[in-house]
């Protein structure tokens, strides 16, 4: 993405602060300076860490009051631990952010397993409210991982919170907080990258604030098989839209030409372009009606065929779109 992202930091980064109603993804709460009655949430952090010691009382005790906390207590000559680890770090992500994973080298950091009477490893102890909760010994099989960290951070695999998120954006965005739906978009992306919703939704607002590049990158992220959704296919009709009504000039040169000639269909249809681009989206299809009224045939139905594609990047639902379509409906079926 452009370095001109005008809300601040990369999509999918960890940076930024955000200043919403909703917590996402078990992050910590961040300093960041909110309205009264707000809840700070802090980006996405990463999900696994190895600590220390000292760092112990910060990455454990403390994490586990926002959240549970896995520690792996392992050492390097141990053949058990390397076939534990991978499978505990691939079920710990897989998670999405129900749990956190800390890895602590025994060998390194011997005190804090004698504490709590480790006495052969591999050694996973669940971490809850600055309390060990539960635990296994030994390797055991992914399946027995994954219901492990069921028992201990909750069932489900995230959507309602990805859900939860996408609403508050959205509702953010409604109530003309273009930053907090950015950053809760940048959020959700940071833990759940190919959610279509957020990459359009983010997209979208990173095109508005005049960065098509980060807009274009962003779009470039989507999964293959997803590229065409409509969600996606309405962003990139929009950008090519403005794009197109951005060559076309001064709109009141079009304004003149109709005043001479009101039969001057190019002009009206070159004026609908810049009105689209505008955000004059009820004038841009009124224009649009205009020519097809006058003359269906002017340039092999080029009229509609324009409409049609505002259709597509105002998106079905807009009220524009389905004011015109109705219009549409009766010129061409009255």
């Amino acid at each position: 993405m452009s370095d001109n992202n005008p809300f601040g930091g990369s999509f999918g980064s960890s940076g930024g602060q955000y200043a919403t109603t909703v917590q996402y993804g078990g992050t910590e709460p961040a300093a960041a300076k909110a309205a009264p009655g707000d809840v700070t949430l802090a980006p996405p952090a990463d999900v696994i860490k190895d600590t220390t010691t000292a760092a112990f009382a910060a990455d454990v005790i403390q994490e586990s009051r926002r959240q549970p906390v896995l520690v792996d207590f392992w050492a390097p000559w141990c053949g058990p631990c390397k076939q534990l680890t991978p499978q505990l770090e691939k079920a710990v992500k897989a998670a999405g952010g129900k749990v956190k994973l800390v890895k602590m080298n025994i060998d390194d950091h011997p005190s804090i397993a004698g504490q709590l009477g480790i006495q052969s490893i591999p050694a996973v102890i669940a971490f809850k409210d600055g309390q060990p909760v539960d635990g296994f010994m030994g390797a055991i099989p992914e399946s027995q991982i994954a219901q492990f960290i069921d028992k201990v951070g909750g069932k489900g695999n995230g959507a309602p919170a990805v859900a939860e998120a996408l609403a508050a954006a959205a509702e953010a965005r409604d109530a003309g907080d273009m930053q907090t739906a950015a950053d809760i978009y940048d959020a959700i992306l940071a833990q759940a990258p190919e959610t279509i919703e957020a990459i359009a939704g983010l997209g979208d607002l990173l095109f508005e604030a005049g960065d098509t590049e980060g807009a274009e990158a962003l779009l470039a992220t989507a999964p293959e098989a997803k590229k065409d959704v409509p969600l996606l296919a309405a962003l990139r009709a929009k950008m090519a839209l403005a794009a197109q009504a951005a060559s076309l000039g001064n709109p009141a040169e079009f304004e003149k030409r109709l005043a001479d000639n009101p039969k001057d269909h190019q002009a009206r249809f070159d004026l609908a372009m810049i009105q689209n681009a505008r955000g004059e989206r009820t004038a841009a299809a009124e224009s649009l009606l205009a020519i097809i009224k006058a003359d269906r045939a002017w340039n092999d139905d080029g009229a509609k065929t324009q409409l049609l594609q505002f259709f597509e990047a105002w998106g079905m639902t807009d009220e524009a779109t389905l004011a015109a379509r109705r219009k549409l409906s009766s010129l061409l079926f009255s």
